[in-house]
């Protein structure tokens, strides 16, 4: 899904603003899905393996998604090329992005767990 990405910084900067969404987007998941796995006696598995897949899809699946765009599409024309390329933002650190937000959804599960374990002990 694409949200509002005009206000994030290019390179590096954008990569750590988009991760760090996709983080607070992790830990959220994972703690709505560690209450719902507890109810219904699931293993850990399923609730970091959901956590992550409702992460990704909701943070990186627009950038993911572009960048297999780019990569595989058959752009007939220069013109249609540009046309696309003005629809992303910092279409040249899109693979950073992408990278980032995955690593800021991990982030978020790994924090989340680790909060979940400090209320075991």
């Amino acid at each position: 899904m694409h949200y509002d990405q005009t206000w994030m910084g290019d390179g590096w900067t954008g990569a750590l603003q988009a991760g760090l969404i996709s983080a607070l987007t992790g830990l959220l998941l994972f703690g709505v899905f560690r209450w719902l796995g507890r109810r219904q006696g699931w293993s850990l598995g399923p609730q970091v393996g959901w956590s992550f897949l409702l992460a990704t899809l909701l943070t990186a699946s627009g950038d993911l998604w572009d960048l297999f765009y780019f990569n595989y599409a058959r752009l007939q024309s220069l013109q249609l090329l540009r046309a696309k390329l003005a629809l992303v933002h910092d279409p040249e650190n899109i693979g950073t992005r992408v990278l980032g937000e995955f690593a800021g959804v991990a982030l978020g599960i790994y924090l989340g767990w680790m909060l979940g374990q400090r209320g075991r002990r």
